[in-house]
């Protein structure tokens, strides 16, 4: 552990590579492994050809159907690892959905999210085996760490089956249908070896930009009313936080308005009993006071007492009976007026309907911050579409192309989203679970946020969700929340009721701004992170312990180190800096080189 410690070290201060060009016994035999495809009815087939070709690290993968006969693809296992990593081994996944993360080691993972893509969300996973997506991280002990990702998001799934003894590369084939002598290009996949995991996402994010270009935008900070007041917000409570933000904290300048307005999910234009039933005139009012109406949607779900549902049942995903798919059906059914029913994003109506939807509120209710919710259920599994050869991510990203259409140069955030598919498709990114004032949440969602704080400014910026600073909680436990959501780099947006912080708080929400777009490097504990902005460098430490913890932080030379906070001066150190933190707490500090 020290040693990999002191590689970050390294990296941070010197900017020494840790990606490994050199032959790598591991990599070869994953590269050699045999890849399988599997048809519709789960019977192994031959009759297709799986070419992997390698440019570098980067594999681009076609299948060449060599039979005379059309055939159906369930999946395709591209690489396998059998034996060559011992159940122990460390490793770090993410999933399909938002709120999925995993950790722990091979014989036993763990959830890091908020949410289980198999219990929660009901993705199957073959019996013996643990799926996880997109990105896989492993650290075997006394080994490069090793990286394996896909680069591309257009139309397949790309995921891992672990197990104790065995890692399979796989790719959800979806059941598509390839014609006799025809082919087809599968996403591209990464694989690396290095010192340093950092380094390995540096390199993994700028491959994927070369796919995915990220939607260019500036990084927001304003205000959120949901975790103050809930669907109960009220034209008050936004008249007086115009006021109140105007004068004291005026960089916080898009106002977001949450779940709540809109009297059915799908019926987005319509006006609900919220805000006196005045929607459009509060947006007006956020505008003319000088700030950016911010708005909360959920663009491809609906309920079934919604007119989008009664008046356009064409619109929707179907199930093999040719009726509207019932999500509980397939997945999780929502967490209000469920069961939510799926518009079908590969039909152009429905396209027209979301550009208009979203050219409305643009152009019309002045919004140029869209938060987009549920954007999961687009991608539903088990559904059929009016396209009956698009896939659930080539099908979500027709949705969401329709939707950027009609936003125009609005910032756009994926909420509760599939990860991958949203690639290029969003200007920001949730990062974790929703944020509550309890000192669990504060932890659980940090250790989500500290865990994907590779992705600010690569792929998107990270929404780390809501600073609070009011509540129960105790100043300790606060000052671990901002410290890290600091680390973040990425958007920052109060969801206090801001007429009742304190001054004291009120200077540390001051602080955080502007966001500053950098995310700290952390040490694999998660405990110790370094941050390098265009104006200074930060060291960040973090004690989520039940008792104190000591620190002892090398340096490069000599600093004078400063309480970021408090604006103490600690004084000037050469060689090391010693901290012991209380339970629960957490600080940065600000380096000036002397």
């Amino acid at each position: 552990m020290k040693y990999r410690i002191y590689v970050y070290y390294l990296l941070f201060f010197f900017g020494w590579s840790a990606v490994s060009m050199a032959q790598h016994p591991i990599l070869d035999s994953i590269k050699k492994s045999t890849a399988s495809l599997s048809l519709q009815n789960g019977n192994a087939t031959t009759e297709v050809q799986v070419a992997r070709k390698w440019n570098g690290s980067f594999c681009t993968i076609t299948l060449q159907n060599n039979s005379k006969k059309d055939l159906r693809l369930k999946e395709v296992v591209l690489f396998h690892a059998d034996h060559l990593f011992n159940g122990n081994t460390p490793f770090y996944a993410e999933g399909f959905q938002m709120l999925s993360q995993y950790r722990g080691t091979l014989a036993a993972p763990k959830l890091v999210g908020g949410y289980d893509d198999n219990v929660h969300y009901k993705l199957p996973q073959p019996p013996g085996y643990k799926a996880v997506y997109n990105m896989l991280i492993l650290q075997p002990e006394n080994s490069d760490e090793l990286l394996m990702g896909f680069n591309s998001a257009f139309r397949f799934i790309g995921k891992f089956y672990l197990s104790a003894d065995t890692i399979k590369v796989v790719i959800d084939l979806e059941n598509i249908l390839l014609k006799a002598g025809a082919s087809v290009q599968l996403e591209e996949f990464s694989l690396l070896a290095g010192k340093n995991s950092n380094e390995l996402k540096t390199v993994f994010a700028n491959r994927i930009n070369y796919f995915h270009p990220r939607l260019q935008s500036k990084i927001p900070a304003g205000w959120c009313s949901w975790y103050c007041f809930g669907p109960d917000v009220t034209a008050k409570n936004i008249d007086d936080h115009l006021i109140y933000i105007k004068k004291n904290i005026p960089q916080l300048k898009y106002i977001q308005l949450d779940d709540g307005y809109q009297p059915h999910m799908g019926d987005w234009l319509e006006t609900g009993n919220a805000f006196g039933k005045r929607i459009q005139v509060v947006l007006k009012e956020i505008k003319t006071a000088g700030f950016e109406p911010a708005i909360w949607v959920a663009p491809f779900i609906c309920d079934s007492n919604s007119n989008v549902f009664k008046k356009h049942p064409a619109w929707l995903v179907k199930d093999s009976t040719g009726k509207p798919l019932r999500s509980d059906k397939v997945t999780f059914g929502g967490w209000r007026l469920a069961p939510w029913f799926v518009l079908d994003a590969t039909n152009p109506q429905v396209q027209q309907h979301l550009t208009h939807v979203f050219k409305t509120m643009a152009a019309q209710w002045g919004c140029t911050y869209f938060k987009l919710d549920a954007n999961f259920w687009g991608a539903i599994p088990g559904g059929v579409y009016f396209d009956k050869k698009a896939t659930r991510t080539s099908a979500y990203r027709s949705g969401m192309k329709a939707i950027l259409k009609g936003a125009g140069n609005a910032f756009i955030l994926g909420c509760n989203h599939p990860l991958w598919p949203s690639l290029g498709l969003i200007s920001g990114s949730r990062s974790s679970n929703d944020i509550s004032r309890e000192w669990n949440t504060f932890s659980k969602t940090g250790d989500e946020n500290l865990s994907r704080s590779w992705q600010n400014g690569k792929l998107w910026w990270n929404d780390p969700d809501c600073v609070l600073l009011t509540g129960d909680l105790s100043q300790n436990e606060f000052m671990y929340h901002a410290s890290l959501l600091f680390s973040t780099g990425g958007l920052v947006l109060s969801g206090d009721d801001l007429t009742t912080i304190t001054t004291e708080r009120l200077a540390i929400l001051k602080k955080m701004l502007p966001p500053h777009k950098t995310s700290a490097m952390f040490n694999p504990s998660l405990d110790i992170g370094w941050m390098k902005t265009a104006k200074a460098t930060f060291l960040i430490l973090l004690n989520k312990d039940d008792q104190e913890k000591k620190f002892a932080v090398p340096l490069s030379k000599s600093y004078q180190i400063i309480d970021y906070w408090t604006d103490e001066k600690k004084g000037v150190y050469k060689t090391e800096w010693n901290e012991t933190l209380p339970a629960h707490t957490g600080r940065v500090y600000k380096l000036v080189s002397l």
